[in-house]
């Protein structure tokens, strides 16, 4: 997962048929939050009647850039991506590996900024489902659970956020270290890719630099990180919490 991800080439897209061949769509959309608890029928009827648009990305590809207008609910049906992360000034970033099933940034939809916040480009073979903002309407109107679904996957993201400021703080440097890494990610688990300068690192947390450099080789020898110039990699962030 190195600094500065590039990507190869922009996606292309390929028919419902193709992608079909490959495995189930139903199965793949019920073990999506926003499908769990649809009836057959209900599931039979939102496929046959909602327009989908499916993308095929190859490893190394762009799939979505910051800042690139939110206009449609994006599914990761197979593969992983990378989704990076900037700061306002793009002093340091923070990559997190994705997995399928899952969806990308579903509260970029709307809101006051409807565009995405991350650039997500592709690791594996991907495929990705995409469905107009019009038609994820649709579907709300439709079917209520589908509704209850979305409500649930965005007022929970948002009760995570507002209560994270509230935890206490911590005191001990590598605790302050493994913190500043959670608040700047969707999950506390994976791997996890830090672009930053130690000195920087050291200012955001309120140490010396000389006091983070001792705590992050002490964590490298441990086998928990792998550091490099600027940044630093964290296999299975599990380990550090």
């Amino acid at each position: 997962m190195p600094c500065g991800i590039r990507p190869l080439s922009s996606p292309k897209s390929f028919s419902p048929d193709r992608m079909d061949t490959q495995y189930n769509m139903s199965e793949k959309l019920l073990q999506l939050p926003l499908f769990q608890g649809l009836s057959s029928s209900d599931l039979s009827h939102a496929m046959g009647h909602t327009r989908m648009e499916f993308i095929r990305g190859r490893g190394g590809e762009l799939l979505i850039e910051e800042n690139e207008p939110c206009d449609s609910l994006c599914f990761l049906m197979k593969g992983t991506v990378h989704a990076t992360t900037w700061c306002d000034d793009h002093s340091y970033s923070v990559t997190e590996e994705l997995s399928a099933p899952d969806i990308l940034q579903p509260e970029s939809l709307f809101g006051l900024n409807q565009r995405y916040t991350q650039t997500f480009v592709a690791t594996t073979d991907c495929h990705l489902l995409k469905i107009s903002k019009a038609e994820v309407l649709r579907l709300a109107d439709h079917h209520e659970i589908f509704r209850t679904n979305l409500l649930n996957i965005l007022t929970t993201q948002t009760q995570r956020l507002s209560r994270r400021v509230w935890h206490p703080y911590p005191v001990k440097l590598r605790e302050k270290i493994v913190r500043f890494v959670m608040d700047r990610c969707r999950k506390p688990a994976g791997r996890k890719l830090v672009c930053i300068k130690m000195q920087q690192l050291a200012v955001m947390i309120g140490e010396s630099r000389l006091n983070v450099s001792r705590a992050l080789h002490a964590m490298e020898q441990e086998g928990l990180i792998i550091m490099s110039r600027g940044s630093i990699e964290i296999p299975v962030f599990q380990r550090l919490i």
